[in-house]
């Protein structure tokens, strides 16, 4: 059995949502994406944060990415650190509030396979979670700089699994109240 660390993105600040999207509608989100990767198969479930310091809801553990004013790619880096140990990692983001554990378990089921890697997409349009075996972090961690999380990671590889699910969220990524 493979070992999967869930890491949720929840560092930033929010600037265009006005406060850290950690604590929106009173931490419902993040709430509800812990349970997204406990229930869809993230044996431990990482929160990264940063610009809010919270209390993670069970069975959730924090970690601080000291630099996360530098962008996604601070908490992606804190996250795969904290993941240590695992042999897959479900990345997420704490933005996302209709992504359930449906559309973890989906994309976590492509990321173990052949590839290593695979990514959420919604009628085709890139989003998260996204899975990543522990075989390919180090090239993840080389690629992160600024905000652009795994971007450039994922862009630079022909073998990403896209894994279509619109019929179960629509994905949409909250920038704005």
């Amino acid at each position: 059995m493979s070992r999967v660390a869930g890491v949720l993105l929840a560092a930033g600040a929010g600037k265009r949502y006005g406060m850290p999207k950690v604590v929106a509608e009173e931490g419902d989100w993040l709430k509800r994406a812990v349970n997204a990767l406990a229930r869809g198969g993230c044996d431990d479930v990482i929160v990264v944060l940063g610009a809010a310091d919270v209390d993670v809801p069970p069975p959730a553990r924090a970690v601080t990415a000291a630099d996360w004013a530098d962008g996604m790619s601070a908490s992606v880096r804190a996250g795969l650190l904290a993941a240590e140990g695992a042999d897959v990692a479900v990345l997420h983001v704490v933005d996302t509030p209709d992504v359930g554990a449906d559309v973890v378990a989906r994309v976590l089921q492509a990321g173990q396979g052949e590839s290593g890697v695979a990514r959420a997409v919604f009628d085709g349009r890139p989003g998260h979670p996204v899975a990543i075996a522990c075989r390919h972090w180090p090239a993840a961690r080389e690629s992160l700089h600024g905000d652009h999380g795994a971007r450039d990671f994922l862009r630079a590889r022909g073998d990403v699994v896209e894994v279509e699910c619109a019929d179960l969220a629509s994905g949409q990524d909250i920038d704005e109240r």
